[in-house]
């Protein structure tokens, strides 16, 4: 009977013990770069319950329970690390080099081969993966309930996303989950409550036929943080969010009134949920934007407005495709013709609009066929004139844009590495002046 009731007394105590949560205590450490061994400013450290940011001498405090700190800052790799540990932490400065591996494409051992390969003999250091289509498919095998109803884990050619994961880590490859947010063909026809509509009440198709999600609606942006979430626990580096828009249509209906602040406010809500719901993991978030934001302070009818885009992720990532600036830049009408031009001058003027630093942008660069002016090839020397101009402003390295992953080696290799020209080695003529040869005075015209 008495070692019944000791028993008893010793359950109910373990039971009060589990419950009571850990006092919280004051942790104090300081962060710098692991290689200058500078101290580094404005660098966020957080728990699930408190989140500070180390000061001009790269030193922080904070009060938490948590075992683990999350850190992290642009232009480095994050850091998990034991709040028992010295916290005397040091971060690696990383510039991502990525290609692009299609949701089609990762269902090919052959292409993911070659990639990887591509990857190795270019020197480059990142991959973007699909793990969400324009169609609303889910490339990996999603715990949410509403991917499995709307049919969206039909077609899963991530089926082995861990282990790739794994793999690509080993090798020190970066890795960037892309997912399509707003267009989802999927969720707008099985949830026709949730779709974009036209005048008529008819459920829109875009001119792909896809039909595109409603960004006002809460149950909309839970359901793609919810994806987003699941792509942090799954170990991407970076969670980016693509057609993080509106439809460029003005005669469509959601579910409140459309306007240019009305859908500014939903693409920064739906980012600034996205930032804090993946805080609590060791990834960071980026957002695609259309190459003309770069130029403009209005949201040009998508809901992205460049100023207010910084405060609500990591990084700005604008598609600057030459052939994508079908009315040109200032001084530059054929845009294809000076893809050096092009990227140099638009992520100067995404700066001046944004207030944002270089390091802020990494750009996504054209590696297809022109489709817009004159169908040319897109080869080496244009592919390398656009990653110098990228490099020589300082952005947060590049992205090579194909759309069905198809790289070579011939359509990236020249007889220089990789980012060996600079902006000086690049002569300026009168027809195509350097970022070198003109002022911010000159690129104050508005894109035409």
């Amino acid at each position: 009977m008495e070692i019944g009731r000791y028993l008893k007394l010793l359950v109910a105590l373990l039971l009060i013990a589990t419950a009571v949560p850990a006092a919280a205590i004051e942790l104090s450490g300081s962060v710098r770069d692991a290689v200058t061994g500078d101290p580094l400013v404005n660098v966020e450290v957080c728990t699930l319950d408190s989140r500070v940011f180390s000061d001009q001498e790269g030193n922080f405090q904070l009060q938490t329970d948590a075992e683990q700190l999350i850190v992290r800052v642009p232009g480095y790799r994050s850091l998990k690390v034991s709040t028992a540990a010295p916290l005397h932490l040091t971060l690696e400065p990383f510039v991502p080099k990525a290609l692009y591996l299609s949701f089609w494409g990762a269902d090919s051992r052959r292409k993911r081969q070659q990639l990887r390969d591509l990857l190795a003999t270019m020197q480059m250091n990142a991959l973007v993966i699909d793990i969400k289509s324009s169609r609303g498919h889910i490339a990996y095998r999603s715990k949410i309930s509403l991917a499995r109803q709307i049919g969206a884990q039909r077609v899963r050619p991530l089926k082995d996303l861990p282990e790739f994961l794994t793999e690509l880590k080993a090798r020190g490859i970066y890795t960037i989950a892309r997912m399509v947010v707003f267009k989802d063909d999927l969720l707008a026809k099985k949830r026709p409550e949730y779709a974009v509509h036209t005048e008529d009440g008819e459920i829109w198709e875009d001119r792909e036929k896809l039909s595109w999600s409603d960004p006002f609606n809460p149950q909309v942006q839970e359901y793609n943080l919810a994806v987003a979430e699941e792509a942090a626990q799954l170990g991407f580096d970076e969670v980016q969010f693509d057609y993080i828009r509106f439809p460029a249509n003005s005669d469509l209906r959601f579910s409140q009134e459309s306007n240019d602040e009305s859908r500014v406010a939903a693409i920064n809500s739906f980012l600034g949920k996205a930032k804090e719901r993946l805080a609590p993991y060791p990834v960071f978030t980026s957002a695609n934007i259309f190459g003309y934001i770069c130029w403009k302070h209005r949201d040009g009818k998508i809901g992205q407005r460049l100023v207010d885009l910084g405060d609500r992720v990591d990084y700005l990532s604008p598609m600057l495709y030459p052939s994508g600036f079908p009315n040109g830049i200032p001084a530059y009408s054929n845009p294809v013709s000076h893809p050096y031009e092009v990227i140099a001058h638009s992520l100067q003027r995404a700066q001046q609009l944004s207030g944002l630093s270089a390091i802020r942008f990494r750009p996504w660069l054209q590696s297809f066929r022109d489709y817009a002016f004159d169908r040319r090839s897109f080869t080496a020397d244009e592919v390398h004139a656009q990653i110098n101009a990228s490099d020589a402003s300082g952005s947060h390295g590049w992205m090579l844009w194909n759309a069905a992953s198809r790289f070579s080696l011939a359509g990236l290799q020249q007889e220089l590495p990789l980012g060996e020209l600079k902006l000086a080695d690049i002569a300026p003529t009168v027809e195509s002046p350097t970022m070198l040869t003109r002022t911010a005075q000159d690129l104050s015209t508005p894109p035409l």
